[in-house]
């Protein structure tokens, strides 16, 4: 597992876990004043007409990316919008149990995120709180915002509990301004979860660092825990070079097949 404590001491708290994530990850501690396009999740579930607006952002780029396409269909944004809002709770949880094996606070107040120039995707995630759940072994248990749990099961349990709770959040605002079914919607909440926990270990950049996200990922979702629709799904698989890598069959649709020259993604639930 790679944890990188350099702080040993009760000013070791969320804020500093942040600042040693790796710089790729896109994760602040704070929502920068002078850059603009950030946008809080509470803020966004308390006026449905900006997912909306987000959403319609999303079929214009669609449309200048792909001018030869007559019209875009609109569930393409909406899963796309789906899929990209449920990785911000996922990715911040994901990434700080991983480097750091801490789970901050997933709830909407406690989360921001900057929607990216062009292609309007979240490009950075902002983790507004302080609180953490943390093991007896960390360095910053002491820290009067740690609540410390006994074992990593546990740990897991407090990242899933509070993912599903802001997925049940988002999706009781988000479902009902699109055509999408309830169990499309949890579907794309168990590939966000099962995605980000992969995530962070690919982003070490070596087998081992990939083995140990794909591990946490069995750890957070050892068994299906409805409304989550499946367990990890993730497994090896030979790749074209006769070697086995990680891969993961998709429970969600990212509808993309529909866009002009796209085929079906690879372990798209569409051709299994």
């Amino acid at each position: 597992m790679s944890h990188h404590h350099t702080l040993a001491s009760p000013e070791d708290g969320l804020r500093a876990s942040l600042s040693r994530m790796p710089e790729d990850a896109g994760l602040r501690s704070v929502v920068p004043v002078s850059e603009p396009d950030w946008v809080r999740c509470d803020a966004l579930l308390g006026e449905p007409a900006r997912l909306v607006r987000w959403r319609e952002r999303l079929g214009g780029w669609l449309a200048g990316a792909y001018p030869e396409a007559s019209a875009i269909p609109e569930r393409i944004a909406a899963s796309w919008i789906l899929s990209w809002y449920l990785h911000v709770p996922a990715f911040a949880g994901a990434m700080l149990l991983h480097h750091e094996r801490r789970v901050p606070s997933l709830a909407p107040s406690a989360l921001a995120f900057r929607i990216g120039g062009d292609r309007p995707h979240p490009a950075s995630i902002a983790v507004l709180g302080d609180g953490f759940h943390c093991l007896p072994t960390d360095p910053g248990s002491a820290h009067p915002a740690a609540v410390v749990v006994p074992d990593e099961r546990t740990l897991a349990t407090v990242l899933r509990g509070r993912f599903v709770a802001h997925a049940n959040r988002f999706i009781d605002v988000y479902g009902p301004l699109t055509r999408l079914g309830r169990r499309q919607l949890w579907a794309a909440a168990t590939d966000a979860l099962d995605n980000a926990l992969w995530s962070a270990g690919r982003l070490g950049g070596t087998a081992d660092a990939e083995g140990s996200g794909v591990a946490d990922a069995a750890l957070v979702l050892e068994a299906r825990f409805p409304p989550l629709t499946s367990a990890s799904k993730l497994r090896l698989a030979p790749a074209a070079d006769g070697r086995r890598e990680w891969t993961r069959n998709r429970e969600s649709c990212c509808y993309s097949y529909l866009l002009p020259a796209e085929s079906e993604c690879e372990g798209c639930p569409r051709i299994r």
